[in-house]
């Protein structure tokens, strides 16, 4: 199992370490004696761009109404999102190993509470200023940039893509997803993806309105398994503007984002 990163403080984000995987794997490549990668798709450029049609159209939701998000790395780190952008209402928790985060968002405030020891960081709720939050995290109500799952970069990563019906299954290139809220990826220690995680296999179903509700990448290529989960679109919640809530400190802003 690759090494998941919690040192430092990752937002929304689940970072997992990318290894290289050196073994021939019972349903892999070396198995079957064939070149292509497993899990791969044999489909045309007019296929794959239909299919990646499907999935962009199919997270046309995440500015029209609210909905919840569920993301999970290898079933150690989680994030439970809910979010109505149209309102200006998100809250978010993060549980990395029982510990973790949680951030609420009401109209241009921001506020976090974490029981992790960070250097220079306490327990209290405290207020952020979005401006010193890493662009890549950027906490925004404005359309398209507040997905706590990250689809529209695992969108952007699909290699082959081939649909049948509401199920979608393909290949996507890691090195190509980068970092963001949700699923990221990072090198292994040395510091390089493996070429095996260019073609990594994924799976994607619609609901009965075309919406997308769940994306699954399974463990290969030295990559643990990752997934996303859409629900409860239209339902209400509720996010409480904590007490007492102190302004963050200085310390907090270099711990924020990716930790290696």
């Amino acid at each position: 199992m690759a090494g998941l990163a919690a040192g430092a403080l990752l937002l929304l984000a689940c970072s997992v370490g990318v290894e290289p995987d050196d073994e021939p794997r019972a349903d892999g490549p070396a198995e079957r004696g064939s070149s292509a990668p497993a899990g791969s798709v044999n489909a045309d450029a007019a296929t794959t761009a239909d299919a990646i049609d499907q999935l962009r159209a199919g997270t046309a939701f995440v500015d029209q109404t609210s909905f919840r998000a569920d993301v999970d790395i290898a079933s150690q780190i989680s994030t439970l999102s809910q979010t109505d952008n149209v309102e200006r209402r998100a809250v978010s928790t993060v549980s990395v190993g029982g510990r973790g985060w949680e951030i609420r968002m009401i109209d241009e405030d921001v506020y976090m509470k974490t029981d992790l020891d960070l250097p220079g960081v306490g327990h209290d709720w405290m207020v952020l200023d979005r401006a010193r939050v890493p662009s890549a995290f950027a906490l925004s109500f404005e359309p398209g940039k507040n997905d706590p799952s990250g689809s529209a970069r695992l969108i952007n990563a699909i290699v082959t893509a081939r649909a049948d019906g509401p199920r979608i299954s393909g290949t996507l290139d890691v090195t190509r997803i980068g970092s963001g809220n949700g699923i990221s990826f990072r090198p292994g220690p040395a510091g390089e993806f493996p070429d095996s995680v260019r073609n990594q296999a994924f799976h994607a179903s619609l609901d009965a309105e075309g919406r997308l509700v769940d994306f699954l990448i399974p463990e290969a290529n030295g990559a643990p398994s990752a997934s996303l989960r859409y629900s409860e679109f239209g339902a209400p919640f509720e996010v409480v503007r904590p007490d007492g809530a102190v302004k963050a400190p200085d310390a907090l802003y270099p711990q924020l984002g990716l930790g290696g």
